[in-house]
């Protein structure tokens, strides 16, 4: 099996849920802390890419930096993939990834398709 990854972020309940899921299948993912060592615009669209979504699905708009941000419904995706690099708050946890394919984990349960 290749090497996962999970971008984490420890203080969020569905991601601790994600990492534990992929534990308890006998999975040891390296853990990206993306709040700690924020992700540059290449690497957020690179995991677009692998995730099969657009910039826009990926923000969480709840956030207080999304108001900060200026972004809204007219924005284009190199102004929201530029708004995650910029507060990586704004990006929607967790992610994992197994080769070239990725998965959020919301529910925690659509990682396992990853892992068949």
């Amino acid at each position: 099996m290749s090497a996962v990854t999970i971008y984490h972020n420890p203080r969020c309940s569905k991601s601790r849920s994600t990492l534990a899921l992929l534990q308890d299948n006998g999975i040891e993912p390296k853990i990206v802390l993306y709040l700690e060592t924020p992700l540059d615009s290449s690497e957020i669209k690179a995991l677009l890419k692998k995730l099969g979504i657009g910039a826009a699905e990926l923000v969480r708009r709840s956030e207080d930096e999304y108001k900060a941000s200026g972004l809204d419904k007219d924005s284009s995706a190199e102004d929201y993939v530029a708004a995650m690099a910029r507060y990586p708050k704004l990006i929607e946890r967790p992610i994992v990834v197994r080769g070239n394919k990725a998965v959020l984990g919301r529910p925690p349960e659509n990682v396992l398709a990853l892992l068949d």
